[in-house]
């Protein structure tokens, strides 16, 4: 395997990639930053929820009290670990049940929720990369989370998204970069995998025979690694500029 390390990057010709055929892409913490958008997310549901149903205020007397909700019923439903939607419902019922108010409000307020759940902020090196790659590799999406890039935008980007829920197979099983390269019509061994997680994106990648590029802003805190089971991805990038010099593009993408 040959290792580029981009955080202490070679000059550009040692950072080809000369065998991949295709992307796959990670969203969440990739493209854009996860917390923000579930906090403003969060944030709606809380103020639509005391508007349209009061007596959740004293359900939900701190916005905290919502994900404090959220784990509770993880905790209650832990078949739906990978179904962040019917989580997130299940929580909202919850709330509404413990207020003694009208639980058919459930699906109107989590409409709330996830319409601001994809109102995200890209990256600023993210769209231009994206735009790039995809004029020359096709592009895929592989993701545990829910968000829909027909909501956030960069949607135009990409082949198809495959999602945990929709497949019933999550990151790190191998099953589900396997339908990623089958989806794109490549071998696994030519499809990079691009992600901000170590143990989902890298490790399982690589599990499953593909290539590995692990995304680690300035932001992200040192993960833990398990050195019986270390995991050494082909790339380390700061941001997707750096993926788009790697793959023969220029120093400044735009």
């Amino acid at each position: 395997m040959a290792v580029v390390n981009a955080l202490h990057p070679a000059p550009s010709s040692a950072m080809r990639l000369p065998d991949v055929s295709a992307l796959s892409f990670d969203l969440d913490d990739t493209l854009w930053p996860f917390g923000p958008a579930v906090e403003r997310a969060e944030a709606a549901l809380r103020a639509w929820l005391i508007e349209h149903a009061p007596d959740t205020a004293s359900v939900l007397p701190t916005q905290q009290a919502l994900s404090e909700l959220r784990e509770e019923y993880e905790r209650l439903c832990p078949d739906l670990v990978s179904d962040y939607r019917a989580l997130r419902i299940g929580s909202i019922r919850l709330a509404l049940e413990r207020a003694n108010e009208d639980v058919s409000l459930t699906e109107r307020a989590y409409e709330v929720f996830y319409a601001a759940r994809n109102n995200v902020e890209f990256y600023e090196d993210a769209l231009p990369a994206l735009a790039w790659l995809s004029a020359r590799f096709p592009l895929i999406a592989v993701t545990n989370g829910n968000a829909d890039l027909r909501l956030t935008g960069g949607g135009e980007f990409f082949r198809e998204t495959l999602s945990a829920r929709a497949l019933g197979i999550a990151k790190p099983e191998p099953e589900i970069f396997h339908a990623a390269a089958a989806a794109l019509d490549v071998r696994p061994a030519e499809l990079l995998h691009v992600g901000d997680d170590y143990h989902l994106d890298i490790v399982g990648a690589l599990n499953a025979g593909l290539q590995a590029a692990w995304v680690v802003r300035d932001h992200q805190p040192e993960v833990e690694r398990d050195p019986q089971h270390a995991a050494t991805p082909h790339l380390t990038l700061r941001d997707l500029s750096m993926l788009c010099r790697a793959l023969g593009g220029p120093d400044n993408v735009s």
